[in-house]
């Protein structure tokens, strides 16, 4: 049963919640702090159960007619699965959400909280951003959210461009991500930004936001900028020369490297910064 829930929290994603919650305590100056252990525990298996375990169990419909489940993109996930699923995600999560408001700030739960709940109600109803066009992409922006919430938990005062940095770029790479499933999700009536704008127009919207971006990365750190606007651009030719949702497919696996090819160009100059001691 482990196993299954860890496949369902799907690994290869958590560097989207582990990169962006050790980038936070890296900016506060430290190559680690034992402070921020049960925050790095709880962005592996727990939060990541959280995200897609949730998904899988309201986007079952979808699932079943998508190629791509069933393997590193997403379980499939059988009815019966559903209740130990929902027991998991709530045994996982409860105790650090509980610890989280005993022992750290008003400010940094609030913060926990807008992500634990927007996570949720990306998938889950009443609300479902994941059903309604552009609330989808801006409700993944809370995947910038560890770099406000870590540091105010450690008592640190978070840099806030970089915060509004990640979040246009989380924004734009949801919907990028989300080209691959418009037949999929049009199919079953799910209407995501991809499936009401379409592939070319969904470029234009993922360019301006990753273009927002890389502007706000600029005024942080200038290599980190470079970085990210020319592995946005790739990605954006990769579907440009073939507009396909079977070609989105194929290159979704470059999408899954973007944090790690460009969370890379950041966290090596962090890190040596911090041991030359010039933060």
């Amino acid at each position: 049963m482990l196993g299954r829930l860890i496949t369902i929290s799907r690994p290869v994603l958590w560097i989207n919640t582990i990169g962006t919650t050790l980038m936070a305590v890296w900016l506060t100056g430290d190559l680690w702090r034992w402070d921020s252990i049960w925050l790095l525990i709880w962005v592996t298996l727990p939060f990541n159960l959280l995200i897609y375990g949730i998904n899988d169990i309201f986007d079952q419909e979808t699932d079943n007619i998508n190629i791509r489940k069933g393997g590193f993109g997403g379980a499939k996930i059988d009815p019966r699965e559903v209740p130990w699923i929902t027991w998991g995600v709530i045994l996982t999560n409860a105790p650090f959400l509980i610890f989280f408001g005993l022992n750290y700030s008003l400010e940094a739960n609030i913060w926990i909280w807008a992500y634990s709940l927007t996570f949720l109600f990306y998938s889950a109803p009443p609300a479902r951003f994941k059903g309604r066009p552009f609330l989808d992409s801006i409700s993944n922006a809370d995947y910038a959210f560890p770099l406000a919430f870590v540091p105010l938990a450690l008592g640190e005062e978070p840099i806030w461009l970089a915060v509004f940095a990640l979040m246009a770029w989380s924004l734009a790479k949801h919907t990028y991500d989300a080209i691959q499933d418009i037949d999929e999700d049009a199919f079953v009536g799910i209407k995501t930004t991809a499936v009401y704008l379409g592939v070319n127009k969904s470029l234009v919207w993922v360019g301006f936001w990753w273009t927002v971006s890389t502007i706000l990365f600029w005024f942080v750190n200038i290599p980190l900028a470079l970085a990210n606007v020319a592995y946005a651009a790739w990605l954006i030719w990769l579907i440009r020369q073939d507009n396909s949702t079977q070609n989105a497919k194929r290159v979704y696996k470059y999408s899954v490297a973007y944090p790690y090819v460009v969370g890379s160009v950041a966290g090596v100059q962090i890190v040596t910064a911090i041991v030359l001691g010039a933060i």
